[in-house]
Parts: C-alpha cells; sequence; structure tokens
C-alpha cells in the first residue's frame, strides 16, 4: 500500500484488516439505511446483554428477599 505509515508496534495483520475494515465501514454508513442497521444491530444487542442481566438481578432480588424475610421471621421470634 503505498503512502502508508507504519508504526513499530503494528503487525501486518493489524494492517490488513485496518485496510479491509475502512472501505466496508465507509460503505456502510455512508447510506442512511446502513446507518439505520447499524443502530438496530447495536439496540438489538444492548437487548440481549440486558436480558441476562436483568435475568441475574431478578434472581438476586428474589434471593435478598428470602434472606430478608428469614431474618425477620428469626428476629421476631427472638432467635436471632
Amino acid at each position: 500500500m503505498p503512502g502508508l505509515a507504519m508504526d513499530p508496534d503494528m503487525t501486518a495483520s493489524s494492517l490488513a484488516l485496518a485496510g479491509l475494515a475502512a472501505p466496508a465501514q465507509a460503505a456502510l454508513l455512508g447510506s442512511q439505511f446502513g446507518q439505520l442497521l447499524v443502530a438496530l444491530v447495536a439496540v438489538a444487542l444492548v437487548i440481549v446483554v440486558g436480558k441476562f442481566i436483568l435475568k441475574l438481578a431478578w434472581r438476586l432480588v428474589t434471593i435478598g428477599i428470602v434472606v430478608v424475610a428469614a431474618f425477620y421471621l428469626l428476629s421476631t421470634l427472638g432467635l436471632v
């Protein structure tokens, strides 16, 4: 590639990826439909990741309710 400056820490594979990624990004983000597609994919990823995080959060909240209820019952009975 003529006119391409190479840093000492860059490898040939990173240069090849940089050379291939730039035209694909320009083509995809160059149109409104491409930008919409990227935005929808990003929203879908956030929803999928959020789904798993919320699933874990519900489990933690449920466990917390059970533990606090048990301590409350034990304290009202005078056992704790």
